[in-house]
């Protein structure tokens, strides 16, 4: 039986932790209130503009088909890469682990699709999991959650396009957990490259009137479309990861204030058995000396 000294150790040992659990959810909340408001303002301008390219690329490509852009030009995908964004720290509940969970499904369903699927990282986590189990990692990106910005997104999406262009990648897929509330994210896998333009509807079939050319706007758009589709991967994916942590940590406070209240309880227990024990003792010296 743990002696009260044990106890009382053990007891201020959890109330430091729930002192930095507690600080941790709170610093994660002030986080992700500015994350949230990021992805909300960025999802209708991605959205969007995904809608008007995938419309001027399906018209280009029903009236001039030898001239469709490579960007959305569809080709035999022989070989894939798969870009995979965890976080650099963990002590985020299943964040991390749920995309590494995602991304190995991904490999198994289509691992007869492509001849060969390459795999690069955004965070550390990624990276470390594939060291680990001795997976080959065409390249890791690092820094990127630090001081995030649309440069950094910018720099990664145009290396894609030119490993595109160049014809050393068929398909290009992020996989990221989806921001859907604090207690919510959901792992996803999102085809990049090509584009996919959408099926153009009758009554969006009416044309625009293109200054300098069609040809010319696809060739400026796409490539900015390319980055703010990562852009908005990595503000999901940030949003994702404060919210699974401030979930995280407000449990384990929880866990943290239970096991004080237990030892609590378990203490106070343990004194009284020493209180009992030290008057019987008392008593029954008195009762010898009579």
């Amino acid at each position: 039986m743990p002696s009260l000294r044990d106890i009382r150790n053990r007891i201020t040992s959890v109330k430091s932790t729930r002192q930095i659990t507690k600080a941790m959810k709170m610093v994660a909340a002030a986080k992700l209130r500015r994350a949230q408001d990021a992805v909300l303002k960025t999802r209708p301008y991605v959205q969007l503009l995904d809608k008007a390219l995938g419309l001027v690329a399906a018209r280009a490509a029903a009236e001039e088909p030898e001239s469709v852009h490579p960007l959305v030009a569809q080709r035999e995908a022989r070989v894939a890469e798969v870009v995979v964004i965890t976080s650099d720290r963990g002590l985020a509940g299943g964040f991390n682990s749920n995309i590494i969970r995602r991304t190995q499904r991904f490999l198994t369903e289509n691992g007869d699709r492509f001849e060969r699927i390459e795999l690069s990282t955004i965070g550390r986590k990624a990276k470390d999991f594939l060291k680990a189990r001795k997976l080959a990692t065409r390249k890791d990106f690092p820094g990127v959650h630090q001081g995030l910005s649309y440069e950094k997104a910018e720099a990664i999406g145009q290396e894609f396009v030119t490993r595109y262009l160049a014809g050393e990648v068929d398909a290009v897929f992020l996989c990221y957990n989806e921001f859907k509330s604090a207690i919510a994210q959901t792992p996803v896998v999102v085809q990049f490259l090509p584009l996919q333009p959408p099926a153009v509807e009758a009554e969006a079939a009416i044309d625009f009137i293109y200054e300098p050319s069609r040809e010319a706007l696809l060739a400026e758009l796409l490539p900015r479309h390319v980055a703010m589709q990562v852009w908005r991967a990595l503000l999901e994916s940030a949003a994702s990861e404060h919210g699974a942590r401030m979930s995280a940590m407000e449990s384990a406070t929880k866990n943290a204030e239970e096991m004080i209240a237990a030892l609590t309880l378990q203490y106070n227990r343990a004194r009284q058995a020493y209180v009992t024990k030290e008057l019987m003792e008392i008593v029954g010296g008195a009762e010898a000396l009579k």
